[in-house]
């Protein structure tokens, strides 16, 4: 329910109405009382007070502040209605603070101040934002994310614990947050699904059903902006793409292909660690999997079902299944034990002697823990690999050195943080699949030795009027602009930044490691890897008509307006001339 100013009004109102009648009636009846009981003035004659001095009187006397009798001494009537209205007064007003105190904590109450606060904050946010509904595991990494990058985010979460836990977090920027269920729409129009500066709308929650409302609503509500949502179930997925949901993510799919791609191009996946920030260095030799032999999955619920699906389709691979309830999971179609895992026997019934990996995928993280721990005691050469459900028992996987830990939450944010911030690595890394090891390497050692081993930054640029003026206006001036120019330092032309470009999207023509003599096109979008100085570095280059002008030329552009405009006329009528000397030896050609 959203609640307006009007409607916290008559919240109040109608919570304190029966204590502000008593306080009304009170008081009327003790200025009544005391205007119709006679008193003597300083003459002996008989007088009767005003309403006005009664009025007066009344209310200091009925905050038992008392100045004394006016404007004469009272009689022995008037003082025994004064006693009668003192403590009638007190009365009231004790029933009315008590009444008060109760609205005060009535939770109604609190919640639609907060509302309304709420409200508020999200309407004030002048600078693009993201409204993530779910702050769960995958909502709290995908929002430390998004600050570490200074960009805004607005949390709806059902859980008022995680709220709690969001509003001891210390980040840099405010995050305006309400406990409320995110799948109803008027708690996403209160969260700024209508507000102009949103950019997204991230559905994260761990309820299928409510992700699919949340896409459904924000698709129906506002179709120009981009919805993005977790999903588990592949007919809920299905549903969402009928209604035009951006990005469906299904983390065990994601996971599933992350393995093929572990098992086959094992560099590959460093890389990609490497360049997200999950890895600080990558070592070629860190993670060698087994390419063949036999493999055993514990677990055949969701994320068993997405690696079985993946793994049965490699020849190479001989796959055991252990389920302790297959008539409720399903039956795979390969070798099934029925059990936890967790017992040395059933391993043993999967052949985990002669096994070469070992996956413990089960929904339970203390069960997966064991199953590795009894497996490695049978057989220690297992490659291990841990799914994680909880964040929190980070510590304890960490301790178990698992060879590859699959944490649903954190692959999530992961993708999502990609798709938010730089969208062009997921199709770089898609044709990167294509490539083998030796080129992962090698590329690998390229940008290691061109950072100097500092964090990877990756950014995108566009060419476009908005985000590269200069080039922009150079290409349409007819000048060239190549991949090259792109790489010069705009303090030394002939020397180049610390940036590579990955991947050019042009239309829908898509290269991979651009050549430096690639021609730039209005339109182009470039994924880069460098580091954060060449970046800031290119944004001059891409804004800064003088600083391209110089790499291009090698000349420096004049920055006074009136040299620059007298530049501008030049050349202008530099154009002019020629074109108008090619027209006239065109026709004079023709007459011969």
């Amino acid at each position: 329910m959203s609640y307006s100013m009007s409607t916290v009004i008559f919240l109040v109102m109608r919570r304190m109405r029966v204590p502000l009648l008593v306080l009304l009636s009170v008081y009327s009846i003790t200025i009544i009382g005391i205007t119709l009981i006679p008193g003597v003035d300083d003459q002996g004659q008989e007088w009767y007070m005003s309403f006005f001095h009664a009025f007066y009187f009344v209310s200091f006397m009925g905050t038992t502040i008392g100045f004394g009798e006016i404007p004469y001494e009272f009689s022995d009537a008037q003082r025994m209605w004064v006693t009668f209205s003192m403590y009638l007064a007190v009365v009231s007003w004790i029933y009315a603070i008590g009444a008060l105190l109760a609205l005060v904590q009535d939770k109604a109450l609190q919640r639609a101040f907060t509302l309304r606060r709420f409200s508020q904050t999200v309407k004030h946010i002048h600078e693009p934002f993201y409204l993530v509904c779910g702050y769960g595991d995958t909502g709290r990494a995908l929002v430390s994310d998004l600050e570490e990058r200074f960009t805004r985010s607005v949390v709806i979460e059902l859980e008022q614990e995680h709220i709690d836990l969001l509003t001891m977090e210390n980040y840099p920027v405010y995050v305006p947050s309400f406990c409320a269920d995110a799948s109803k729409p008027s708690y996403l129009i209160e969260g700024g699904l209508k507000n102009p500066h949103c950019a997204g709308v991230v559905a994260i929650t761990n309820n299928n059903l409510a992700n699919l409302h949340i896409a459904i609503t924000t698709k129906l509500m506002n179709p120009k902006l981009k919805a993005i949502c977790r999903v588990e179930s592949h007919e809920i997925a299905a549903n969402m793409g009928s209604f035009g949901t951006d990005y469906i993510i299904n983390p065990f799919d994601i996971f599933a292909a992350q393995l093929r791609i572990v098992l086959h191009i094992p560099s590959l996946h460093l890389l990609r660690e490497w360049l997200t920030g999950r890895r600080k260095k990558v070592v070629y030799d860190q993670l060698v999997p087994p390419k063949r032999g036999l493999w055993i999955l514990c677990g055949y619920g969701r994320f068993g079902k997405a690696v079985h699906d993946v793994l049965k389709n490699d020849p190479n691979i001989q796959l055991v299944v252990i389920e302790v309830a297959p008539e409720e999971k399903g039956y795979p179609r390969t070798e099934l034990v029925t059990g936890r895992g967790t017992e040395a026997i059933t391993l043993l019934e999967a052949h985990v002697k002669e096994a070469v990996g070992i996956i413990a995928g089960t929904a339970d993280d203390i069960d997966n823990l064991s199953i590795v721990m009894t497996a490695r005691g049978l057989n220690p050469d297992l490659f291990v690999v841990i799914r994680q459900n909880i964040a929190d028992n980070s510590i304890i996987f960490e301790a178990a050195k698992a060879d590859i830990v699959m944490q649903a939450s954190q692959i999530i944010a992961d993708y999502i943080r990609i798709l938010l911030s730089t969208p062009l690595l997921n199709d770089f890394m898609s044709m990167t699949r294509l490539q083998d090891n030796d080129w992962t390497n090698e590329l690998s050692l390229r940008l290691d030795h061109l950072i100097d081993a500092q964090r990877p930054k990756l950014w995108e640029i566009s060419i476009t009027e908005k985000n590269s003026p200069a080039i922009t206006q150079a290409i349409e001036e007819y000048q060239t602009i190549r991949i090259e120019q792109l790489l010069a330092d705009p303090c030394q032309r002939d020397q180049n930044l610390a940036h590579l470009p990955l991947f050019l999207l042009r239309g829908k023509e898509k290269i991979l490691l651009p050549h430096k003599n690639t021609k730039i096109a209005i339109g182009d979008k470039i994924l880069w890897c460098g580091t954060q100085s060449s970046k800031n570095w290119l944004e001059w280059t891409q804004k800064d008509h003088s600083i391209l002008a110089y790499i291009i030329t090698g000349q420096n552009e004049a920055r006074s307006y009136i040299w620059r405009w007298a530049e501008r006329r030049y050349r202008s009528y530099l154009h002019q001339y020629k074109k108008k000397q090619q027209q006239d030896r065109k026709s004079h050609n023709e007459t011969e």
